[in-house]
């Protein structure tokens, strides 16, 4: 598979358009409360927006196995997926200090972290509300196992923030953790919500899997190259964290032995300070070194075994977007 292409996924929440616009009003109506701190934060946080990855990845998978079939039942299941990232952001922001999400302030720079934390866990706990209204064990099972690997992905994080040790093996067993079994989850749910049998499920939860951490990879190397006004968030938080991303795990690898001590030093120094001082000479290190480009091939290898677990559907229009989205994972500007 060759990947050329988008930069942006407007053309396919146009074409789902009448399904986001559900799932809004679903999540609206779900984080409805008599507590006006949690509708203060609740539409603060809907009304930003967002690319809504998890949720479109839920009705593709919906549409791409049965694309005559009512996207009705994976609305709740979209909301579900969405409910839960959202205070899975709610909770990071807290724990990495972060202020920017989005293009806005984030809602504990804007709510403070109690509320944050707090708001979030308010979010969890209508995601479970919402999939005990389905009727549906598995939808149950699936759920409950991510939000538990999320949990278990984000302490391995935390776990390794400054540890110089850290291996390419280690980065990955994290973002399988806390950024892929999300997307798994999403599009287990989409077959699920049309009946899908097991290898129908079994085949959208492992295309999402590999798209999430195709997604991730990228991420992590537009945390060093890509705008932060396109962006929408900080540049160089990870490294303000003394996180070791794909990125510094292959410079740390590539660059020379005085290279290496000073990136080092600048990595423990981090953790304390979340310092973004030694950001552009960083950055010009791992371009030199192809530790950027390196980190982005591996992202493409995902974004296209994802693609290639596709093989076996007809050609649709949500397959198209399904494998638009592969591309768009790695190309983003955004």
């Amino acid at each position: 598979m060759v990947l050329v292409a988008p930069t942006s996924i407007s053309d396919l929440t146009q074409g789902l358009a009448e399904e986001l616009s559900a799932l809004d009003s679903r999540l609206r109506t779900t984080l409805d409360s008599e507590v006006l701190l949690i509708r203060s934060i609740a539409d603060y946080i809907v009304s930003a927006g967002g690319k809504r990855l998890r949720p479109l990845l839920v009705f593709l998978a919906a549409k791409a196995i049965k694309p005559e079939a009512s996207t009705k039942k994976a609305i709740d299941l979209a909301a579900t997926i969405e409910l839960i990232h959202t205070a899975t952001l709610l909770h990071d922001d807290v724990v990495d200090d972060s202020d920017l999400r989005r293009g806005r302030p984030t809602a504990n720079a804007e709510f403070g972290n109690p509320a944050s934390v707090l708001v979030g866990d308010f979010l969890y706990s209508r995601a479970f509300q919402v999939m005990v209204g389905t009727g549906n064990m598995r939808v149950l099972q699936i759920v409950a196992e991510a939000t538990n690997r999320i949990a278990e992905g984000e302490v391995m994080q935390l776990m390794a923030l400054g540890n110089l040790d850290l291996t390419e093996g280690d980065y990955m067993a994290v973002i399988e953790a806390k950024t892929a079994k999300l997307f798994e989850a999403a599009g287990a749910l989409g077959a699920i919500a049309v009946d899908a049998d097991a290898s129908g499920e079994r085949m959208m939860a492992e295309y999402a899997r590999r798209l999430g951490v195709a997604f991730q990879i990228a991420d992590d190397v537009l945390d060093y190259r890509g705008d932060a006004g396109s962006l929408g968030k900080s540049l160089g938080d990870d490294l303000a964290e003394g996180k070791l991303t794909l990125p510094i795990i292959l410079a740390l690898a590539r660059t020379s032995s005085a290279e290496r001590q000073w990136l080092c030093s600048v990595i423990r120094s981090n953790r304390d300070t979340h310092d973004h001082e030694h950001l552009p000479r960083v950055r010009m290190l791992l371009e030199s070194c192809g530790a950027l480009d390196a980190s982005m091939a591996v992202a493409e290898q995902y974004a296209a075994s994802a693609a290639d677990q596709l093989a076996s559907l007809p050609t649709t229009r949500a397959k198209s977007w399904m494998l638009e989205l592969c591309e768009y994972s790695v190309r983003r500007n955004v």
